[in-house]
């Protein structure tokens, strides 16, 4: 969930603080621009689902790979 971050109420409260107006409204465009980068909870819930279905190739993956090697050696080890 993302809460909209109000720049006027923060550069006054940093005003209000003792703070120049100028630094005070560079102080909360920064933020403002920050919050941008930030992840949601649906991000995060959904990088979880992709991690969980990259586990899942990578064993099978790793899994075709071994009997694979398995198979060669096999083979090889026969002659």
């Amino acid at each position: 969930m993302s809460t909209a971050f109000d720049t006027l109420a923060a550069a006054r409260e940093l005003e209000a603080a003792g703070m120049d107006r100028r630094q005070a409204e560079a102080v909360a465009a920064a933020i403002r621009t920050g919050q941008g980068e930030l992840a949601t909870r649906g991000d995060l819930d959904g990088l979880a689902g992709r991690i969980g279905t990259l586990q899942w190739v990578v064993g099978i993956d790793l899994a075709i790979g071994l009997a694979t090697l398995a198979a060669v050696l096999a083979m090889a080890f026969r002659s």
